[in-house]
């Protein structure tokens, strides 16, 4: 089975009922269009705690602290509806990373806005961190020889250089000293794990960014008369919208596969670095496509701030390159390919 997907019958699905809530959720807001490059996006905090009293917030969190006790499928879901409304929240970041990093080493989790910064090692650069000036906290993470220690700290106690991405969400540059802080033990198995989750998530999202830029363009060219006739009529809007839905379709199988495996084997697969590799490479070269073909074919008005195209377009192109530029994933796919050879490379493609 291609990319290790798990075939049909064996794959759990989000129960119909919470999917259209969830999505109910986010419908009832007709958000505007996000600003430009630089212009700062801050989150609704009042969709925010409609979301926390429906039990969203902390969606994958334990029931026994404060959680809802829902798994990574319905996880999935909330990430894709939100980037279906153009919804700019700090979910994933929250729940599925910080959140799931405190519980999982048995530390104690509040209602505060959570997001993780992961120190460098010597010689490493920093990375920006997504809606850290935005967040009540941040869970700081820094290397301490062969391990990893953590501690959690208020927002006003950080240096912090404000930036954003392409889309206007914040990534913002922290200054930390943790000279004197003994912190929690962290081991490089869980900071790993975290990575990958990290990983996920910008797939999930980039993916749920193009099928709606796809489904934008079917829309447009269904409905636009050009020389008295539909543009879907014509062959070369035809092939256009055929290549920009083909790549859309890959990288959303490559991202499902993944996520799938990582489901059913608690992120614990020995060929899950390889399926998520994967996923991020697929979904990072169709934003390419996608991202043509769907201004092509929308035009000039395509290009307008007023038209919702530039949303999704920006928003995968902003998001591929966060937690590993689409180069960085090409070198992980070529990397296992070749260590796996010629006797082992259809097994690693296959799964088990």
């Amino acid at each position: 089975m291609n990319t290790g997907e798990l075939a049909p019958s064996t794959r759990s699905t989000v129960d119909p009922d919470l999917a259209t809530m969830i999505d109910n959720v986010f419908g009832y807001r007709q958000t505007a269009p996000t600003g430009g490059s630089g212009e700062r996006v801050e989150y609704d905090r009042e969709l925010w705690q409609r979301l926390d009293s429906l039990g969203l917030v902390r969606l994958t969190g334990a029931e026994e602290s404060g959680g809802s006790g829902a798994g990574w499928l319905e996880a999935a879901e909330l990430l894709r509806a939100a980037v279906r409304h153009g919804v700019r929240i700090p979910l994933a970041e929250h729940d599925l990373l910080a959140c799931w990093l405190l519980e999982t080493l048995g530390r104690p989790v509040d209602d505060a806005v959570r997001t993780v910064y992961v120190a460098p090692r010597s010689g490493e650069s920093t990375t920006p961190v997504p809606w850290a000036a935005d967040a009540e906290r941040v869970v700081v993470l820094w290397p301490a020889g062969d391990e990893y220690r953590l501690t959690e700290l208020d927002t006003a106690e950080l240096s912090l250089a404000v930036g954003t991405n392409l889309i206007g969400e914040p990534r913002d540059t922290i200054s930390v000293d943790t000279a004197g802080v003994t912190g929690h033990p962290v081991p490089t198995g869980l900071v790993d794990q975290l990575g990958r989750k990290s990983a996920m998530v910008r797939a999930i999202q980039v993916c749920a960014a193009l099928d709606r830029a796809v489904a934008l363009s079917i829309e447009h060219v269904a409905s636009r008369v050009q020389f008295g006739r539909p543009l879907a009529k014509f062959q070369a809007i035809q092939n256009l919208i055929s290549d920009a839905a083909a790549e859309s379709a890959l990288a959303r199988a490559a991202t499902e596969a993944a996520l799938h495996i990582a489901i059913e084997t608690d992120w614990q697969s020995a060929q899950l670095d390889f399926q998520i590799a994967t996923a991020r490479s697929c979904s990072g070269h169709a934003a390419s496509v996608v991202t043509r073909n769907a201004h092509q074919v929308h035009g000039a008005i395509g290009t307008t701030h007023e038209h919702r195209l530039h949303e999704y377009t920006r928003a995968a192109l902003a998001w591929r390159s966060e937690f590993g530029s689409v180069r960085f994933w090409d070198d992980q796919v070529a990397a296992a390919a070749v260590a796996a050879g010629g006797q082992q490379l259809w097994s690693l493609i296959a799964g088990p």
